[in-house]
């Protein structure tokens, strides 16, 4: 295994308060509902088919919410904290000399602001943002793409995702996988690493 492809949220960085709580300012009991409905509504702008604020707008308004699209994108969607350890994870993995990469599902607008305001194109080595590939994760094809940007065939490339479907879409593209999340906690994500032979320098 020469290769770590990481999962942007839920791996490397999250939401605080979660996505729930984001939009009950608006919303109040009704977000689940919402929140539900956005994710499934975004899906073309995640494949870099629509732009992300002209389809919030849309379910705003489906719901009878005024407030400017651009200001609850912002606050909801650019509100991003990098978890510490796996920012530390990914420096031991890159010193141990494996290549390091980010492959997430993201819109091109949360992909600039996490290029340009979170560095994380200085933090890997190859960035895979779904919208600027036309491809989402779980289809396998996402998976093999990635491995072609990163020059590796996908058997040589680790994943690791909070998300189930995700994770049997990279195996179905040949790529070992596993299942992580935040809360599962570094020590056991670090043993389910060492169990595929990637192990990062010390601390």
């Amino acid at each position: 295994m020469r290769h770590v492809l990481l999962d942007a949220d839920g791996v490397l960085q999250r939401r605080p308060g979660g996505w729930e709580s984001a939009f009950e300012e608006w919303l109040g009991v009704r977000a689940p509902d919402f929140l539900e409905e956005m994710f499934e509504a975004e899906k073309p702008a995640i494949r870099g088919e629509r732009d992300a604020v002209e389809v919030l707008a849309e379910v705003l308004d489906s719901h009878g919410v005024a407030a400017q699209p651009e200001l609850v994108f912002e606050s909801v969607w650019h509100r991003i904290e990098a978890v510490p350890d796996s920012l530390d994870l990914v420096r031991r993995l890159r010193a141990a000399g494996l290549g390091v990469h980010l492959g997430t599902n993201q819109t091109l607008r949360r992909a600039a602001y996490m290029r340009e305001e979170l560095g994380y194109d200085d933090l890997f080595d190859v960035s895979c943002y779904s919208a600027e590939l036309g491809l989402a994760k779980p289809d396998p094809a996402y998976f093999r793409r990635a491995a072609e940007l990163i020059g590796a065939q996908p058997g040589e490339v680790l994943f690791v995702d909070d998300t189930g479907p995700n994770v049997d879409g990279a195996r179905a593209a040949g790529m070992p996988a596993v299942h992580w999340h935040l809360r599962d906690g570094h020590a056991l994500l670090e043993k389910l690493l060492a169990e595929h032979g990637v192990v990062p320098t010390a601390s």
